[in-house]
C-alpha cells in the first residue's frame, strides 16, 4: 500500500528511531526543556504497564462497597477494615492504592472519597460496569490465545446469543444475567442519547434489541405522547413486560418477542433504535438486521444508532476495550462511523448525521434516514 505523504513517513521514522533510543531517552529526561514531555511518556507508559492492576484495585473497591462506605464521610482505618472485613495491613494496602488512582483520600488519619472515587459512588450504572469486568479480564489472562483463537472466551457463554443458534429459543435462566446487566447500565446510555436527540418530535418508538425496556421508559418521560414498541428475545421480552408493566407505561407500549436477524420487525414507527447492538455483530450479520430494520420502516423514518465507534475524538481508547471486548465474545467489532455509514447505506438508509454528545466515550449517536 503506497504512503500517502512519503516526507512524513520518513520524518515519523527518524521520531521512531530517536524515542527508541536508550541514549536519547537519557537525554530527554536530563534537558529542562524536553523534560516534561518525557516524564509525561514515562508516565503514559507506567499506566498501560500497571493498567490491569488499577482495574483490580477499582473492581475490589466495587465488590467490597467502599465507595458506598464512604458516601457518609471519612472513617478511619480501623473503622474501615471492620467494614470492610479485612484485616488492617491490608486495608491500608488497598486504601492507599485507592488514594494512588484518586477512588480515595486521605485526611488526616482518616480516608474519605476520592474525586473519582465519588463519581462511582454516584454513578451504579459505571459501578455494574466494573463489577462485570472480572469475566473480561479472565479472557485476557493469555491474550495471544485469544487473538490466535485458541480458547474459548468465558463472555461468550456470559452471552449465549453470541453463537447465533436458535437465539429466539433462549430460556429465561440463560438470558437472566445479561440481561440484568444490560438493563443496570442502561440509563446512563439512555440519558447521554435523549440528552443530545429530541424524541419528543416522533410519534412511535421502536427499539429493537431493547433488553428490559430501560430506553424505552426513559424517552416516555422524556415525551408524554410517545407510543412504545419493543423486539427482542422471547425471554426478553417477557421480561420487559413485567419492568413496563411495573412502571405504568405497558398500556403505551407493544411488547414483540422473536429474533431479529430473521423475524419480522412490527412496523408502523416513525422512529427506530439499535442501542449497543451493531458493534455485537460481524458484517454480514450487521447488514442483515439493518436490511431487516429497513423493510419494517417507512420512507423518512428515522434510525439512530447508538453504541461506542471507533475513531471517535475523546473515546480513542474504545478501540483496545471494545476490540478485545467483542473478541472474547465471539463475534463483532467496534466500527469507524463511514464503515457503519457504508452498511447502512447498502440497507437502504442514507442522511446520515454524528451528533454532538457530551460523552462520547460512552456512547456516540449516528442518526440515518429509510430513503
Amino acid at each position: 500500500m503506497a504512503l500517502l505523504d512519503p516526507w512524513l513517513e520518513r520524518l515519523r521514522r527518524v521520531r521512531d528511531a530517536l524515542v527508541a533510543n536508550p541514549r536519547f531517552q537519557r537525554w530527554a529526561l536530563k534537558n529542562p526543556i524536553t523534560r516534561p514531555l518525557a516524564r509525561r511518556g514515562a508516565r503514559a507508559g507506567l499506566d498501560l504497564a500497571a493498567g490491569f492492576v488499577y482495574s483490580q484495585v477499582l473492581v475490589a473497591c466495587a465488590q467490597l462497597k467502599l465507595f458506598d462506605i464512604l458516601r457518609d464521610g471519612p472513617l478511619s482505618l480501623d473503622a474501615l477494615a471492620t467494614k470492610l472485613a479485612l484485616s488492617e495491613p491490608a486495608t491500608r494496602r488497598l486504601l492507599e492504592a485507592a488514594a494512588s488512582l484518586g477512588l480515595a483520600e486521605r485526611r488526616g488519619g482518616a480516608y474519605g472519597l476520592g474525586l473519582l472515587g465519588a463519581a462511582f459512588a454516584g454513578n451504579r450504572a459505571a459501578l455494574a460496569i466494573v463489577e462485570h469486568q472480572p469475566l473480561l479480564y479472565a479472557d485476557l489472562a493469555d491474550p495471544v490465545a485469544l487473538l490466535r483463537q485458541e480458547k474459548r472466551g468465558r463472555l461468550a457463554d456470559y452471552w449465549p446469543y453470541s453463537d447465533g443458534v436458535a437465539p429466539e429459543s433462549l430460556s429465561a435462566q440463560q438470558i437472566g444475567p445479561y440481561s440484568a446487566f444490560m438493563a443496570a447500565t442502561q440509563p446512563m446510555v439512555a440519558q447521554e442519547a435523549l440528552d443530545a436527540y429530541d424524541i419528543s418530535r416522533h410519534r412511535r418508538l421502536l427499539d429493537i434489541g431493547g433488553g428490559e425496556g430501560v430506553f424505552l421508559a426513559a424517552a416516555a418521560a422524556r415525551a408524554p405522547h410517545l407510543q412504545l414498541a419493543l423486539f427482542d428475545l422471547p425471554a426478553v421480552a417477557a421480561r420487559a413486560k413485567e419492568r413496563l408493566e411495573e412502571s405504568g407505561l405497558l398500556s403505551r407500549a407493544d411488547i414483540h418477542g422473536g429474533d431479529f436477524l430473521n423475524d419480522p420487525l412490527p412496523e408502523g414507527a416513525d422512529v427506530a433504535t439499535l442501542i449497543r447492538i451493531v458493534h455485537d455483530h460481524d458484517d454480514a450479520s450487521a447488514l442483515k438486521l439493518l436490511r431487516n430494520v429497513r423493510k419494517a420502516l417507512a420512507p423518512g423514518a428515522t434510525l439512530l444508532i447508538i453504541e461506542g465507534m471507533s475513531g471517535i475524538k475523546g473515546a480513542e481508547p474504545l478501540d483496545a476495550y471494545y476490540g478485545f471486548y467483542t473478541l472474547a465474545m465471539g463475534r463483532g467489532a467496534p466500527r469507524r462511523v463511514e464503515e457503519i455509514e457504508a452498511l447502512l447505506r447498502e440497507a437502504g438508509f442514507g442522511k446520515f448525521r454524528l451528533l454532538r454528545n457530551a460523552l462520547p466515550a460512552l456512547t456516540s449517536i449516528l442518526v440515518a434516514e429509510a430513503v
